[in-house]
């Protein structure tokens, strides 16, 4: 039985995830948090979808920023969270989407590329948009546990999706400078509800207690 599926963003693992997980098991909540590395996105898709389908009853699937992209594409799913999130339709991929609003002053990531072409992130930066609100202590454990990206990621295209007829919520966070703002309020568009909070881009971090209360409160309207 699973209650709820957590889907890690790109340069993330499921141990970042760590204390909400834990947070949430202490409400009875059972939780599950794949690792969804390297996968295509067909790939992580079905074995979220394997999850889903072992749970005696529809779960929840939560997307925390890259996440949001697998999460998008799951079937069976009783609501789908979109937690600073990237959501995409059919044929869109972040590149093409990057592209189309430009440029935004303050918004995106310093990626640094290695020997092997794949990409770091800069770890002050990381600090700085990644986790502005975030305790100290927290934020340098999240910065260690980042890992790099192949440039592909930027190439992911959904040939199908969920979250049209799928109960959904997108959380933004005003202070979130990591996913231009056009695309911030394209998403949010995009689901049935949603919500903005004072958060940067990782309120899974900094307002965990929040996000748990959220995840209840969905768990009570979808089941």
């Amino acid at each position: 039985m699973t209650d709820v599926i957590i889907l890690h963003g790109a340069w993330h693992q499921p141990a970042h995830y760590d204390d909400l997980a834990a947070l949430l098991r202490s409400r009875d909540s059972s939780v599950e948090v794949p690792d969804l590395y390297e996968l295509s996105l067909e790939d992580s898709t079905a074995l979220v979808e394997d999850i889903v389908a072992g749970s005696t009853r529809p779960p929840l699937v939560l997307g925390h920023s890259f996440g949001g992209v697998t999460a998008g594409t799951v079937r069976g799913a009783a609501g789908l969270i979109f937690l600073t999130s990237w959501l995409l339709d059919v044929g869109e991929s972040p590149a093409q989407l990057l592209e189309e609003v430009g440029p935004e002053t303050g918004a995106g990531l310093v990626v640094v590329p290695d020997s092997d072409g794949k990409l770091h992130l800069d770890p002050a930066d990381a600090r700085k948009n990644l986790y502005g609100d975030v305790e100290e202590s927290a934020a340098a454990r999240a910065i260690e546990l980042l890992r790099p990206e192949p440039p592909s990621i930027f190439g992911t295209t959904p040939t199908r999706v969920s979250w049209h007829d799928t109960p959904t919520i997108y959380i933004a966070g005003r202070d979130d400078h990591t996913i231009p703002g056009q695309l911030i309020s394209r998403f949010a568009a995009r689901c049935e509800t949603s919500e903005t909070w004072e958060t940067s881009h990782s309120p899974y971090l900094s307002r965990a207690e929040a996000v748990a209360d959220l995840v209840q409160r969905w768990r009570t309207s979808t089941n």
